[in-house]
């Protein structure tokens, strides 16, 4: 093989892994060397697919744990001659969804770092275990390669305390890790990174809202390169309207789901989750299904949409506010890449704030990378920033190993 650097970044989830192999080095459009996922694990027919520039393999055995298919996969990709000790791997990054008040930033994992993983369990009931599970599986089938933990929540560790305490009893809020963690700020750090070469000045020199639009959504308010504000909070469930989760209501919603509906913690947790937002709305929380259904007249889905533009809305308006001065904004993630109508209803009418949409710009499928959106004379520029967590991840995994 070559002299390339190669990391692996792996996110497990609580039945899949999902890992690509790549070159920090290379250019952002750049397909992964190797990508792949492990899925339905613990079902009675699992299944892994390989995927490289040049072939592909699948494997669809039962897979009955994560360190199954985890080194069921490594033995495919060595068949492939894309093994872990084929690439002589640098690092290992892995995602890791909630920091807690622990992690502000990315770090080399030991054993007193997964514990502190652990411990933070009750923030991300439903996420760490799995992250927890990936990294010692990992660790274990990789034992000579440093293992770097990249935290969704730790770009949001420089919330001023008036953007991120709410405001609750101090002492009950201090003992639960109660306050605003914000998450996608992988994502987020990555894509404000590349604003201010786009704009050609320096990064303290820009003030930028980042809006990361997938089937989950959050939008954070960057100035001079540091995060002040962003939607998410103690859960991702905080915020924007997603695809199934319900983004910001009134608290007291779910006592009265209690009271008047009889509904259990686990029924209303699931109901806010995994049952609102588009879904909740109009029954579907594709995007495409949703256009769709708004082009055959559907209601609902219409109310769906507007209820999200509304709300997309109402957190540009107060980070334009607390940021004072505003020079980008940018849309990234599924939604926010490949939605034109979406961006162009955001941003619609906004002129008086110095935001001027170019239509024909907005509508182009063409680009590779970052491209303009707005108009020539916009004084705030607006951007289509593709995001890559995975490189940002191999880029943190790579540079910590390097330390060490």
């Amino acid at each position: 093989m070559s002299d390339t650097k190669y990391a692996l970044v792996l996110n497990s989830g609580s039945s899949s892994i999902k890992f690509q192999v790549l070159d920090p080095a290379a250019d952002s459009t750049e397909p992964p060397f190797v990508s792949g996922i492990v899925e339905k694990i613990g079902e009675p027919k699992g299944h892994i697919k390989i995927q490289t520039e040049t072939s592909k393999m699948e494997d669809t055995r039962p897979l009955l744990s994560h360190s199954v298919g985890l080194e069921r996969a490594f033995g495919m990709m060595s068949l492939l001659g894309v093994g872990p000790q084929d690439l002589d791997l640098v690092a290992v990054g892995h995602r890791v969804v909630h920091g807690g008040p622990t992690f502000s930033g990315p770090v080399v994992i030991d054993d007193k770092v997964v514990e502190d993983i652990r411990d933070l369990i009750p923030l991300a009931p439903l996420h760490n275990p799995a992250h927890i599970d990936g990294i010692e599986n990992a660790r274990a089938l990789l034992p000579g390669v440093p293992h770097v933990a990249v935290f969704d929540t730790s770009f949001f560790s420089t919330l001023p305390d008036k953007a991120a305490f709410y405001a609750l009893d101090k002492d009950v809020a201090t003992e639960h890790n109660i306050r605003r963690y914000g998450f996608h700020g992988t994502s987020h750090e990555y894509i404000s990174a590349q604003v201010p070469g786009l704009l050609g000045k320096e990064p303290e020199d820009v003030n930028q809202i980042t809006l990361h639009l997938g089937n989950g959504a959050s939008a954070a308010a960057v100035r001079g390169g540091v995060a002040v504000d962003t939607s998410m909070g103690l859960t991702p469930l905080a915020g924007l309207v997603m695809g199934t989760r319900c983004g910001d209501i009134d608290p007291s919603i779910i006592f009265h789901l209690k009271r008047s509906a009889g509904m259990g913690v686990d029924d209303i947790d699931n109901l806010l989750n995994r049952k609102s937002g588009l879904k909740g709305l109009s029954g579907v929380n594709d995007f495409r299904e949703l256009k769709e259904m708004i082009d055959n007249g559907d209601e609902n889905a219409k109310l769906a949409y507007d209820v999200y533009i509304y709300q997309l809305r109402r957190f540009v308006g107060s980070y334009m506010l607390n940021l004072g001065r505003l020079d980008a904004i940018s849309f990234t993630a599924g939604v926010g890449e490949n939605a034109a109508q979406v961006r162009a209803d955001a941003m619609a009418g906004l002129e008086n704030f110095g935001i001027v949409m170019d239509a024909e710009r907005n509508a182009n499928r063409d680009v590779d990378g970052p491209f303009e959106i707005s108009a020539s004379d916009s004084a705030v520029k607006v951007f289509v920033v593709p995001t890559n967590e995975e490189l940002a991840i191999a880029r943190y995994a790579v540079k910590l190993a390097e330390q060490e």
